[in-house]
Parts: structure tokens; sequence; C-alpha cells
């Protein structure tokens, strides 16, 4: 790979044909798209941060990020086909989250999106013809539901969520307004159209149930779950005059061309077209905020109005207007505001609100100056800085100065700082301007423009023209290294002028020269190159906006690093004059700034003499004007003192009198209020006493009603007691009712149970034959009981919900009563505050009465569900009784047919211990094989490892040759220069070929200058001997290289032959192996078979001696057993390690240089062995 690294450090530019191409990050970042990258830009700190795009993107599509602020959707083009990336912006740096790039419909590209209230879920929309919305789990990759919105190719301009409902959506386009709800894996329309369909461009979500959206004719929509219910009209408020002109300015913006390859269908510049001319001079609604008070759309040309909602209704009202002001470095600036809003976004705090335009510039402003400002419209303030709006066609930067100067279609000028990364200056003309070249000291500059070559003086606060030449359409120009000339072209001829004259010296024209390197762009085309001035770095601009990295001289292999830049191709290319920085600039109007490292990550830096220059040019006439105005503003500020102070006098005067005719009044009134005051008093000293005679008789009320209230709950009390005890009472004479039912229950069980196993033994054989029909009969009444309980559940539902209607009708009235009581309490409250503490007390009383009798209820419950575990008990013994008895009959019948399998499983054994003894002996005669295998292999490697030694050996020498095949290349390079230099110098003679002495003096002095005696005669010598010894050197290796070849592959061949056949005795081997293999296992499973069947007998036996005697059982000799059971493992466990050394040897001999083995042969994994292992134990 290259060792040339560059890293993105700044950018200048945005685009702004991105669907919703702007937001807040937090407070103080925001994400906004430029070039091929979203821009993390810092407001405060004024810091960037990079979040590439995907490599191959044609350009993003449409952005969108989700409600916790965690993670950003971008649709972008890779390659013709769609993909959305996902990003995880929480980390540092962003990085992909999940790409969504598979997709089972057809879709050409994505132009909207949005996330879901809680984040998981994200809605994209589809370009027509297709017009399909999908509903996507985004982080399993997985479509919810599809739907096609449209059939008839109308665009569609905004999806979105409702802010509280994941399953509510609301999409918008031309002719369409619509609502769907999610639900059972698909988007179903809930609303209808009514009216006249409208062009509705925008929308956004006031409330969770109400819609404000906007029209291509300037109106304004309000709707609530659906329906329309509030409607306005926005107003132009602009004069006569300028509305006339709107033809020309829609003239005036259609030449210049944006950008629209990768713009969202459809485009603003499709939207603008399409609208009708009558239809200009209303004002369109492009975008839609909504915040706490109301919403801001914009408002035509300029324009952004905000709206609050009405207290008394629930409608809004526009309250202030916001206006983007005019530029007066514009060519016309009474046209330079006339720009349409195209997104807008509020900060979280609503302090800061955001817009970006047509012309792809970023305003922002504070919401506390419009409330500030609400007679006149507020104004916008530029976010960084103004933009190019258009494609940038020139660069160039200086020595000086830490500049850089830039032109555009828009017919402007810039000059960028990027240190400081700021504008430094900016200026707008008539004509469009194709080129750009500063002076190295960073005054001046050439511009070449459609009609005429400018060169321009860089002032402190201007670009001024002091010289114009009559080249038509210069796409090139440039200032020489030292500044003193410059040169334009002009078709095929270069115009060469002098800077310090502004005459033209010479005229070259064009040649056809003989091309003397090609080197091929990989699939792209070159629009843009660039070589650092050490010589060392090349820069390459391709056609897709992406920027290669590579060294100098060019590289013969595909060695370069490839960055993703820009969303066009690059139009030009610069490098700084000490090699830091590399500058870009591209068709999509964005200029990128980037940092150059090499491969360790070290700035290439050259050492700078003398730091960047501080001084700027001012012309003569500017300094005195500016003189002349400071002796005015002296003098108007002398003047406003002496108004000032008089003015202040005045006031102390007009004061004075003033708060003599004040403490007058006040006095006055103080007096007026004293005898007010003693006048309340009386009257309150009155109302003490009858509040006093109220709270004694309320006093005396409230202790009768305690007292009756304590008899009442006293005798309520003695009565629960002796309920208590007479429960207490009947519950012991049940305890002991039911102990003697137990204790009879269980002496009848026990002689029901000889009785019962008796009579069961008897019909065993009856039973068998009734069992089937039994069984049919238990599937019958299974199936009638799921039926019953079906129609049971659901008479149980429609009854739930009868009472549950009830119950909340009950509720309503309950609450509306409560609500009355409230009201009624609450004055009772107030008045009788003074009585609420003897009142506590009582009920504190009250209550631990009400405690005891809690306890007592307890204790009754608890009684009453111990009688109920007694009945569940004795229904739970009859249950298992049935159940032993059944057991027992099955139990007898696998006992016989276990006897049976046992006799047969003992025979097969026996067999199958026979069949083992010769396969023992086939191990033995294939471990033999393999041992002289490994001997041949060891063999081998002895010769593979000095066939190595012999390599390495012939590939030093050849790196010895080829260095001294770079000296003597190196050593020609010089002879070159130095031959150059002398064609220079007798070029620069030949100008005094009608002077004879000076042409004398000149060629005697380039003789000694190149030419020296003693030199001439060993230059030829060493040269001819150099040439001769070389020549053998290079006969003696290549005799070498030509020997060593045959030799390699002379015992390349004899090592392949008997590679080849080895590895086929292998195969062979391996072949019978795992025949052999196959055949241990289908035993082991036979003998595993015959075990699992004897260990069952072994665990029944046990069981069926408690209910049948011994004497039924056959006997089986344990000895038997034991020695099958030796034997297998014995077998098993010698198979097992013979294995694995084999395993071993074929591992070693793996690890051996030149041997590998067949691809697709593998023995099986030692894990199948040991499960054999641990089923055959």
């Amino acid at each position: 790979m290259s060792t040339v690294v560059a890293q993105s450090l700044h950018v200048f530019g945005l685009r702004s044909h991105v669907s919703n191409n702007v937001f807040f990050f937090d407070e103080q970042i925001i994400i906004f798209p430029s070039g091929n990258h979203c821009v993390k830009y810092n407001v405060d700190q004024k810091w960037q941060k990079f979040i590439p795009g995907s490599d191959k993107s044609q350009g993003m599509l449409a952005l969108a990020i989700s409600p916790n602020r965690r993670y950003l959707a971008v649709s972008e083009t890779v390659q013709d086909k769609p993909v959305i990336t996902i990003y995880e912006l929480s980390a540092i740096p962003c990085r992909k989250r999940k790409i969504l790039n598979n997709f089972d419909f057809p879709v050409q590209k994505f132009i909207c999106m949005a996330f879901s209230p809680d984040s998981k879920y994200l809605l994209t929309q589809t370009s027509p013809p297709e017009s399909n919305l999908v509903y996507w789990l985004w982080e399993k990759q997985k479509v919810m539901a599809i739907v096609r919105i449209d059939t008839q190719n109308n665009a569609v301009f905004q999806v979105s969520f409702n802010p509280q409902d994941n399953t509510q959506i609301c999409i918008t386009g031309n002719g369409m307004f619509k609502l769907l709800r999610f639900a059972e894996g698909t988007l179903k329309q809930t609303n209808f159209q009514r009216g006249e369909p409208q062009n509705y461009l925008a929308h956004t979500w006031v409330s969770d149930d109400k819609i404000i959206a906007g029209t291509d004719t300037g109106r304004l929509f309000l709707f609530e779950s659906g329906d329309q219910r509030w409607e306005t009209s926005i107003v132009v408020k602009e004069p006569t005059s300028e509305t006339k002109n709107l033809g020309v300015i829609q003239e005036s913006e259609s030449l210049i061309e944006f950008p629209a390859v990768t713009s969202p269908v459809p485009s603003y510049e499709q939207v603008m077209m399409t609208s009708s001319h009558s239809q200009l001079s209303l004002p369109q609604v492009f975008a839609i905020a909504a915040y706490s008070k109301g919403f801001a759309c914009s408002a035509g040309p300029g324009r952004v109005l905000l709206f609050e909602k009405m207290e008394d209704k629930e409608f809004y009202r526009e309250s202030r207007e916001i206006r983007i002001p005019v530029d007066p470095q514009s060519n016309d600036p009474s046209q330079s505001d006339k720009q349409d809003v195209l997104c807008m976004c509020f900060s979280p705090s609503e302090e800061t609100l955001i817009a970006s335009t047509s012309k792809n510039q970023l305003y922002s402003i504070t919401m506390s100056l419009t409330e500030i400002s609400k007679g006149e419209p507020a104004h916008f303030e530029y976010l960084m800085y103004p933009l190019h709006s258009a494609s940038i066609t020139g660069l160039d930067t200086c020595i000086r100065k830490p500049l850089i100067a830039t032109c555009s279609v828009d017919r402007s000028v810039r000059i960028w700082n990027y240190e400081s990364n700021s504008l430094e200056l900016f200026k707008e003309y008539q004509e469009e301007a194709y080129t750009i070249s500063l002076h190295p000291s960073g005054h001046y500059i050439v511009v070449g423009f459609a009609d005429k070559l400018r060169i321009m003086n860089l002032l402190i606060d201007d670009i001024r023209s002091f010289k114009e030449y009559s080249v038509r359409g210069c796409k090139e120009c440039s200032f020489s290294n030292g500044g003193h000339l410059f040169a334009a072209v002009n078709g095929n001829v270069i115009h060469i002028f002098s800077t310090t004259s502004l005459e033209n010296i010479s005229n070259l024209k064009g040649h056809t020269g003989k091309v003397i390197r090609e080197m091929s762009a990989f699939d792209v085309t070159y629009t843009a190159v660039v070589i650092s001035h050490s010589g060392r770095m090349m820069f390459v601009g391709t056609s897709v906006g992406t920027i290669r990295a590579m060294k100098y001289p060019l590289p013969l292999q595909k060695e370069f690093n490839e960055y993703q830049a820009h969303a066009g191709p690059v139009t030009k290319m610069s490098i700084t004059f000490d090699d830091q920085f590399l500058l870009s600039i591209a068709e999509d109007g964005c200029l990128f700034t980037w940092k150059v490292f090499d491969k360790d990550g070290r700035g290439i830096k050259r050492e700078r003499e003398v730091g960047f220059a501080e001084e700027v040019l001012v012309t003569k006439t500017d300094m005195e004007e500016k003189a002349q105005v400071m002796l005015e503003l002296k003098t108007r500020v002398e003047e406003l003192k002496m108004e000032n102070e008089y003015q202040l006098r005045l006031k102390d005067m007009n004061y004075s009198e003033k708060i003599k005719e004040l403490t007058d009044k006040f006095l006055q009134e103080m007096e007026s209020l004293k005898t007010k005051n003693q006048v309340l008093k009386t009257e309150k000293e009155k109302q003490d006493v009858l509040h006093r005679e109220r709270m004694d008789d309320l006093l005396d009320k409230q202790s009768r009603e305690l007292q009756d209230l304590e008899c009442c709950n006293n005798q309520k009390l003695l009565l629960e007691y002796e309920k208590y005890q007479e429960l207490q009472l009947k519950s012991q004479r049940m305890q002991e009712e039911y102990e003697k039912q137990l204790r009879d229950n269980d002496e009848t069980k026990s002689q029901a149970l000889e009785e019962l196993t008796e009579f069961y033994e008897a019909k065993l054989q009856e039973k068998t034959t009734l069992l089937e029909e039994a069984q049919e009969d238990v599937r019958q009444q299974l199936r009638e009981f799921e039926e019953t309980k079906k129609q049971i559940e659901e008479d149980e539902d429609r009854e739930i919900q009868d009472i549950k209607t009830k119950y909340e009708k009950k509720l309503r009235d309950e609450k509306e009563s409560n609500l009355r009581l409230k009201g009624e309490t609450g004055i009772m409250r107030k008045k009788f505050s003074s009585l609420q503490k003897e009142i506590e007390e009582r009920t504190n009383d009250i209550e631990l009465l009400k405690g005891e009798q809690v306890k007592l209820q307890g204790v009754i419950k608890s009684l009453e569900k111990d009688i109920m575990g007694l009945k569940r008990e004795i229904q739970e013994r009859d249950e298992t009784i049935q159940d032993k008895e059944k057991r027992i009959y099955d139990l007898k019948k696998k006992n016989q047919e276990l006897e049976k399998f046992k006799f047969v499983l003992d025979y097969k054994i026996k067999e199958l211990k026979k069949q083992i003894e010769p396969r023992e002996n086939e191990i033995k005669v294939m471990k033999e094989q393999i041992q002289e295998m490994e001997a041949e292999l060891e063999r081998f490697h002895k010769q593979n490892t000095q066939l190595e030694l012999n390599i390495t050996e012939l590939w030093q020498k050849l790196r010895a040759t080829d260095q001294e095949m770079r000296r003597e290349r190196q050593k020609e390079w010089d002879l070159e220069a130095l031959v150059k230099r002398f064609k220079t110098d007798l070029h620069n003679c030949v100008a005094y070929i009608q002077e004879p002495r000076q042409l004398k003096e000149k060629v005697r002095a380039l003789f000694e200058k190149y030419v020296q005696r003693a030199d001439m005669v060993e230059i030829a010598g060493l040269n001819s001997d150099l040439q001769q010894e070389y020549a053998r050197q290079r006969e003696h290796l290549e005799r070498n290289l030509a020997t060593l070849k045959k030799k390699v592959v002379k015992e390349s061949e004899l090592h392949r032959t008997d590679y080849v056949r080895i590895m086929q005795e292998n195969v062979s081997l391996i072949k019978e192996i795992n025949e052999l293999r196959r055949e241990l296992k289908f035993t082991r499973s036979q003998v595993y078979d015959l075990e699992a069947a004897l260990k069952l007998t072994k665990k029944i036996r046990p069981e069926v001696s408690e209910t049948v005697s011994s004497e039924d059982l056959p006997s089986v000799p344990p000895t038997m057993r034991l020695n099958v059971q030796e034997e297998t493992g014995r077998i098993i466990e010698m198979q097992r390690l013979e294995i694995q050394r084999l395993r071993d040897q074929i591992q070693e001999q793996e690890q051996v240089p030149g041997f590998h083995p067949l691809a697709g042969m593998q023995l099986p994994s030692l894990s199948e062995e040991a499960d054999l292992k641990a089923q055959t134990k």
C-alpha cells in the first residue's frame, strides 16, 4: 500500500438538496451533509468531525436521526444500488451499526426516512415508479410491513411517525395526505381525503393526533385524526415593484446548475419547474418545524413565520416573522435574500432555530431575539459563513499567507483561511468565474471570467479590480513560482503577462508531445492531479468524487489509498507550499482541507524560516476616507456629550419636582390608610368573638357525636367477639370429626386395597378387551369436554364484558360523586381545621379496633383453608391408588417382553465378539504401513530444507544486482539533469549570437563550468571499464540463474511424483480406516442397544419384586454380563488409543513443509468416539 495518508480536517460547503439535511445532535452540535460525508459541527468551539459515506457511494439522498439522538440513518446509492446505513452516534468515532442492502422488493432509491419514537423501527419511502413505504425492524434487518403508496407516479415528499405511537404514520406528497396504522403485519389507511387534492410539501406533528401540513400555494392545514379542522393562507408582504421582478429572479436562478444527480425525487428545482407561472407569486411551504408554543414554517423566498397556539381555541395565529438578511457583497443585494428555506430544526432547549436554504446556506437565530423584536421582522444570521451555492471551478493557495482562493459558477470569488477555518473575503460579480490564481504574496488574484481576465487587489475588506484583459472564456490561469509572471489560457494559446508592467510578454501555442508513462485508472476517470512540492507524493481526484493518495514516481502496481470526499467529480486540487495540507474542490460546491501524513502518522514537515505574513492592502483613498469619518465621529461624540449633559440637567429638575409631588400624595394616602386600619381592627375583634362562640358550639356537637359513635362501636365489637367464640368451637368440633373420618378411611382403604388387588388379578384378562373401547370413549369425552369448555369460555367472556361495562359505569358515577364530595370536603376542611386534631385521635382508636377485627377474620379464613386442603388430600389419594393399579399391570407386560429380548441379545453379543478379533489384526498391519510412510516423509523434508537454502542464496544475489541497477539509474538521471542545465545555459548564450565578444565569454564560462581536462580522461576510462565489468557480471549471474532454475524444476518434478504416490497410498489407507470405523460404529450401536435393554431389566426387577414373587422371574448369570462389559470396554479403549496415535502422526506430517493433505478427506473427531464410549459404558 501507499505510504501517503490524508485525513480530512475541515469542509466548507453544504448539500441542501439531501432530504432532512440539518438537525441537532445536542445543544451545541449540529449534523449536516457535505460532499460524501456527514459533518458533526460544534457551534461554540468551531470544530468538525466526519462520518464518511459508504465506499463507491454516488451520494447521499436522505438523512434521519432517532428521537433519542443515538442513531443516524443515511440513504445512499452505491454502484446504482440503494443502501441504508445506520450509524451509532454515541460511539467515538461513529461506527456502522447496521447496513440494509438486501431487498426482496423492487427499489431504485430511498428518498425519505423516519425513526419511530422508541428508535426501534425505521420508515423508508422509495422513489417512483415503485413508491413503496417500508416499515423496518432495523436492528434485525426485518421488513415488518410494505405497502405501495401511489400508483400514478406522484411525488412523495415526507414520511413521519406519531411522536407518541409507533404504529401511526403520516405521508404527504403531490395530491396525497395519508394516515396509516400498523396492525397485524400490515399498514392500513385510516383516513379518507376530502375536497380538492393539494400538493403537500411538508408536515409536522404538533400533538398526538394533530398535524400541520403546508402546500405549494402557501396554504396551511390543521388535521385532527385525519379530518381537516383549520385552514389559513400565507400572505406575501412585499411591495408591487418586487413582485413584478419575480420573473427576473427565476431567470437568474435558472442559470445556476445545482447538482441534481443524487438529489431525492422530487428535488427543489423539479418542484419549482412543475409549479405554474401563476403560482410563482404564491409562497411555497417547503419546511415546517414544531416547538412547544406552536410551529415555524417557511413562507416563500427568504421568509419564515412563527405561529403560536391561541389560548381560547384550538387554532394558531401568526405571531412573528423572520427574514434572511440582504447580503451587501452580492451583485444584486435586493435579490440576495430570495432563497427558499428547505429544512428547519429547533435545538433541544428551543433556544436556537437553524435553517438551510436552496442556495446551500446555513442560517441561525436565537428565539429570544424574535420575542424582543415584536413590531418589526427579525433577521437570521449566518451559522458559519457564506458558502458556495454551485459547482466550484477554480482553486489556488499562496506562500506568505494561509489563504485559499476559490471561484464558482455562482459568480462569486471567495478567500478562505485554512488556519482559522474562516472566510476572509467574499464578492459576487455579474459573470461566471472559471479559474482563479493567487499571488505567492497573497495580495493579488487573477480571475478568468466568461468575458474578461481580471487582475485584482485583495484589500482589507474588498476585492477590487485594477486591470482587465480581453481574454474570453479563460479556463486556466496561474502565477509563476516567483510571482513576477502569470499565464492565462485561451483555446490552445497560452498568454504570458508580466506582473509588474502588466504587459503581454509572449504567447505559447499548443503542442503535441510524446506520452512518457501511462497508468491505469482502475474503473474510474481521473479529473484532477496534483504533485507535492517535495516530489514524493501525488494526489488524484476522480469522477466519482474520491481522492487517491500515491507515491511519486508512480508505482507499477495498484498501490494507493482511496478516500471518500465529494459527491460529484473533483474539479481541482492543490497542495500548500509546506506540503502540510491538501485542498480539493468539486462540482458539489464543497471545499475540503486534508492533513497529509506519512505511513507512520507523522506530518510531512518542511521547516518554515519565516511565519505567515500579517500585512494587508489598504488604498490611500480608503485611509483618507476612514480618517475623515473618524474626525467626524469624534466631533459628533463631543456634541452628543454636550447634549446629553444638558438633557440630564433638565431631567434632574423635572424628577425633583415630581418627587416632591409624589411624597405629598403618599403622606396623604398614609393617613387615610391608618384610619382604615383602625376601623378594620375593630371589625376583626367583633368577628373573633363570634368565631369563638361558633367554635364552642361545634366542639360540643363533635363530643356528643363521638360518644354516640363509641357506644355503637362497643356494642358491635361485643357481638363480633361472641360470633368469633362460636366459630372457634365449631372449628374444633370439625377438626375432631375429620380426624375420626381420616382414621376410618385409612382402615377401609387398606382393606379395600387388598380386596381390589385380588379382584383385579382375577379380571385382568377381561379388562384388556374392554380397554380399547374405554379409550375410544375417553377420546369422545375429551372432544365433548373441549367443546363444552370453549362454549363456557365464550359465555364467561361475554359475562365478564357485561360486568366490566356495568362496573365502569358505576366507577364513573362514583368518580363524579367523589369529585362533588371532594369539593364539599375542601370547604369543610377550611371551616374545621382546628377540630381535626381531636378527630384524628379518635380515628386512631377506631383503627386499632379495626386491626383486631381484621386479625380475627384472618384466623377464620385460615381455618377454612385447612378444611379445603384436607378435602383435596382425600381426592388426591384416591387418584394415586388408581394410578398404581394401572402401573402394576403395565410392568407385568414389560417384564415378559424383556425376558424375550434378553435371550436374543446374549446371542448377538457372542457373535459380535467373534467379528472384532480379525479387525484388530488388520489395524496392526495398517500401523506398520504408516511407520514406513513416516520414514519416507522425513527424507522428503530434508530435501525440501536443502532446496529452500539454495533459493535464499539466489534471492540475495538478485537483490545485490537490483541495488547496483538502481545506482546506475541514479547516475543516469544525474547526467540527464546536467545535460538539461547545459542546454538551458546554451540557449541563453544563443541570445548573444550577434555580439561576438559576449558570446565568446559565455562559451568560455560554459567550458570552465562543465568541462575539466582531467575529468574528461578519467570519465572516458571509467565509463568503458564500468560497462565491461557490468556486462561480465550480468552474464555470470544470468548463467547461474538458468542452471538453478533447471535444478529447481527437476527436483520439484521428482518431489511431485513421490508426493503423489504417497498421497494415493494415504487415500487408500484412509478409505480402509473409514470403512473399519463405520463397521465399529455399527457394532457399538448394537452393543449399546443390548446394554440399554439389559439395564432396563435391572431397573425393572426391584420394582416388580414388590408386587410379584421372585419365583416367576428367570435367573440371569451375573458373571456372563461382567465378562461382556469388560471385553467390549477393553476393545474400545485400545481402538481409541490407536486412533489418537494415528492422528498425532498425521498432525506432525502436516507441520512438515511441502506436505499438504488431500482436501475433503477428514477423520472423525474424537468427540464422537468419546460419545460412543460413554454410550457403551
